[in-house]
């Protein structure tokens, strides 16, 4: 009987790792702390490099097959992006406060080169941390650590905001307004450095922010309502300047041991959010102030006292609605036994498919080396083929109205013109392709020939000009899929020795249109 349901077990992970789901977020964090992804120490204050590196970077991506990237804009208070606040990033030009030079707007950049490419930019910014490290980064006249050192603590040799003070929240609050304001993210991000994970020997100092900002709670509950009121602020900032504009968390991976809470996971965790870092994540999924939780589950399958598979259930298990990625650690690859088993992360892709709405890897640069194959096996094998990003039905729940279609033969060509049909902001055009005698009517990944960036609502494209193909425009008919427009592609009764290509729109918003017949 063992025997039977291991056969079972392996059946199902590998029908889930050749299932391509039509949905689901394929992400990579780019961490610029440190330069572990970009820009590299030897990009430092190298316009030109830097560019290269990150346009590289998302060439790998999108041969990877990932439609996402979460990038670190606001590592220590400093910023990838000009604004009247916070001085440029040290990690970018090796002097914090120095521009660019020749000058230009990283952030835009970014988002632009991203965007092009029809992946999601989530601009990721770490809201307490602001020096690195607390003896050697020097930070600049205009520092916020300058211009109210009333508001920092420093705990394990890390400058830190202090959570406990109303005008942290404020000020914290005001940065992501001035970026969803004045750039186009997809989503704000924010990691696991809520109060700092402890350290033997170490006390945070926030006895007097305590004694003057109690609102009479005791301190642990106080602590987390602190975060809880930033948390509240942000996502409220967010909605207002960007209604589109997504809010996403990834923690630590444990929210409570279960020996501690009966909602908690049967974990044995040394730390975990709620008790150490003061993150209720449970509290913000409940009542709606984040739209996605990515926890960080980077310990293999057979860790004895955090187990993946177990961590995974319990995340599932508690999304009350919103959305659920999961933290891969591909960095982990050769660490120990389990790391170095070429297995280990499939297997945990392939659960995680049964389990959530998609994965985001750490980190970005640890795909150029392919380590154990599994670069490889996402471009070859999970993600073979395309996938949207899944959409938010509490943001958006009505997909635009199928494409116009403009086509014209030159030759061996067939140039196609692809126009959004109303106001509604589009993000991508989908090109679907269907060989005579397939008989299928699916807008499935499996049929999907190009996806099209819908630059100023509109994109352009040639296709060959096969023999059989069907020439004609109008729109498609056929059963509506869940909340989006039609699962049918046109023509595909009685048409069988023909050629189709047909076209759908998806809004900002990830939601698709029912088909155009090219």
């Amino acid at each position: 009987m063992k025997g039977v349901c291991v056969f079972l077990f392996l059946l199902t992970v590998t029908t889930a790792g050749l299932s391509q789901p039509k949905y689901e977020l394929r992400a990579a964090w780019i961490a610029s702390v440190e330069h572990i992804d970009w820009p590299s120490e030897a990009a430092v204050g190298n316009v030109a490099l830097q560019k290269k590196e990150f346009t590289d970077l998302l060439d790998l991506d999108q041969r990877l097959g990932l439609n996402a990237v979460v990038v670190q804009i606001r590592p220590t208070a400093d910023a990838f992006y000009p604004n009247p606040v916070e001085p440029w990033s040290v990690w970018l030009t090796g002097k914090q406060g120095t521009p660019p030079e020749p000058y230009y707007d990283p952030l835009a950049f970014m988002i632009e080169e991203t965007h092009k490419r029809g992946m999601e930019f989530h601009a990721w910014i770490n809201p307490y941390r602001a020096l690195y490290n607390s003896r050697r980064d020097v930070a600049s006249p205009t520092h916020i650590t300058r211009i109210h050192p009333e508001w920092f603590l420093v705990y394990d040799n890390t400058t830190l905001f202090n959570p406990g003070i109303p005008e942290v929240w404020d000020y914290v609050t005001n940065i992501v307004r001035y970026i969803v304001h004045n750039y186009k993210v997809d989503a704000i991000h924010f990691d696991d450095y809520f109060y700092p994970y402890r350290t033997k020997g170490e006390y945070f100092a926030d006895d007097a922010a305590y004694a003057r900002y109690n609102r009479g709670l005791d301190k642990e509950t106080w602590r987390r309502s602190n975060v809880d009121s930033l948390i509240v602020r942000v996502t409220q900032a967010i909605k207002q300047e960007n209604p589109y504009c997504k809010f996403g968390i990834s923690p630590y991976g444990v929210w409570r041991n279960l020996s501690r809470d009966p909602e908690g996971s049967d974990t044995h965790s040394s730390q975990t959010n709620y008790d150490d870092l003061y993150a209720n994540i449970l509290l913000w999924l409940q009542k709606g102030w984040i739209d996605y939780v990515c926890p960080q589950l980077y310990w293999e399958r057979s860790h004895r006292i955090l187990p993946y598979d177990l961590l995974l259930d319990w995340w599932h298990a508690h999304t009350y609605g919103r959305q659920l990625f999961i933290g891969l650690g591909i960095y982990k690859a050769g660490t120990n036994p389990a790391w170095r088993n070429p297995r280990e992360l499939p297997e945990q892709i392939s659960l995680a498919r049964l389990s959530s709405d998609g994965a985001i890897y750490f980190s970005n640069q640890n795909f150029i080396h392919n380590p154990l194959g599994w670069s490889d096996s996402l471009r070859y094998h999970f993600y073979k083929y395309p996938a949207l990003v899944p959409p938010m039905r509490w943001i958006d729940s009505v997909p635009p109205p199928p494409p116009l279609v403009a086509e014209a033969r030159t030759g061996d060509s067939v140039h196609i013109v692809l126009s959004g049909a109303s106001a509604k902001p589009l993000r991508l055009f989908v090109i679907y392709r269907y060989l005579p005698g397939d008989t299928s009517t699916a807008l499935d990944p499996e049929h999907i020939y190009k996806i099209i960036p819908a630059a100023n609502q509109q994109a352009a494209l040639a296709v060959p000009a096969e023999p059989g193909m069907r020439l004609s425009r109008g729109l498609g008919g056929g059963d509506a899929l869940p909340g989006e427009g039609s699962s049918a592609a046109p023509g595909a009764t009685g048409d069988d020795e023909r050629i189709r290509w047909v076209a759908t729109a998806v809004s900002i918003t990830n939601l698709e249109s029912r088909p155009a017949a090219l």
